[in-house]
């Protein structure tokens, strides 16, 4: 049996995005807490622990990192881990609560640690959608080093539940979805892990348009980060971290000049647009991922076996998702980088 959702969750659940249908109150609605800051081990609020299992040896095109609960059964981050986080916690260990219930905290899974550099991503094309390497041409992708940025220059990583449909084209810039989950990058002050699921205010959003297709790029802060409080929106963090905007916005364009690909482009005039914003286009990639899902869409490839998605048709047994996992390679030493990695670029 899954647990039970309180009813004070499922009612600022429905507040945001409009009621359930009844067979999801009655067969539960699992929400989960911040990760722990320990690698590979993360602590729920009222429902259920997150943990991951590596297979495969890191560095290499094998490497997976698989989610699953503390009872053992294997998830996906992508379908199976909910949107909306919760903001109570058992065991006597208090999250930060929001003042408001208007301040509503999101689960963000992360891919890319800070000042790291291999491109990990959610496998959305692949059952259990575990984290992995992406490979362009037979070879790992790790993103350079642009001066005077060291890999990536925030927690990077997705928001669950959430799918820029390739097919929805946005109003503004003319441009349709990148076919992935929508991207966080967490500006908190934590090193995080890869696999490990936080929790995030949003804070803004950034229209980016990569080689044709909408990219948005949501700005958060880990809400158990000591600034998290006093940063409720873009221009706070305009007033309290200067220059930092303006160093994301040069990032994402310049990120991909070393592979000899051309600058990014952006919605916007490559302006931040604030939280409410953000907040729409989040509604509206979880919309897409809920027809996704539901098989209401065209899914484009994407990988839409679930575990826990209320009437989804592309259900997946405990049995089948524990054999995805044990077919993969077993965890092993990881490779050697190659030292191109470590080169810096002056652009």
């Amino acid at each position: 049996m899954r647990p039970q959702l309180p009813r004070s969750t499922l009612g600022r659940l429905a507040r945001f995005f409009g009621p359930f249908p009844a067979s999801c109150i009655e067969r539960g609605v699992t929400v989960t807490h911040t990760a722990a800051a320990v690698p590979h081990l993360y602590l729920s609020m009222k429902t259920m622990h997150y943990q991951t299992e590596q297979r495969g040896r890191p560095n290499t095109p094998d490497y997976r990192i698989y989610f699953k609960t503390s009872d053992g059964k294997y998830i996906s981050p992508f379908h199976d881990i909910p949107l909306i986080a919760e903001s109570e916690q058992d065991d006597d260990v208090p999250a930060k609560k929001p003042k408001s219930e208007n301040k509503v905290l999101y689960n963000m899974v992360v891919e890319v640690p800070r000042w790291t550099n291999a491109k990990m991503e959610i496998a959305t094309k692949e059952l259990l959608n575990p984290i992995k390497q992406d490979v362009k041409k037979g070879k790992l992708r790790y993103v350079a080093n642009i001066f005077p940025h060291k890999g990536y220059i925030w927690n990077y990583g997705a928001l669950p539940q959430t799918w820029e449909d390739p097919n929805h084209k946005d109003e503004e810039t003319k441009c349709c979805g990148d076919n992935d989950p929508i991207d966080v990058c967490d500006i908190s002050a934590q090193v995080c892990s890869p696999g490990q699921v936080i929790q995030v205010k949003v804070l803004g959003i950034l229209a980016m348009i990569d080689e044709g297709e909408m990219d948005w790029k949501v700005i958060a802060i880990n809400v158990n980060d000591p600034d998290a409080e006093k940063l409720n929106c873009i221009e706070d963090v305009r007033r309290s971290r200067p220059g930092h905007l303006e160093a994301t916005v040069e990032w994402f364009r310049k990120y991909k000049v070393p592979d000899g690909k051309p600058e990014n482009q952006f919605g916007f005039n490559g302006e931040f647009k604030d939280k409410d914003f953000a907040v729409e286009i989040i509604k509206s990639t979880h919309e897409h991922w809920r027809a996704l899902v539901h098989k209401q869409t065209n899914a484009g490839g994407i990988e839409c076996r679930n575990m826990s998605c209320c009437n989804s048709p592309f259900q997946l047994s405990a049995d089948e998702a524990r054999a995805v996992v044990q077919s993969a390679p077993v965890f092993g030493t990881a490779h050697q980088v190659c030292s191109e990695v470590d080169k810096w670029h002056f652009i």
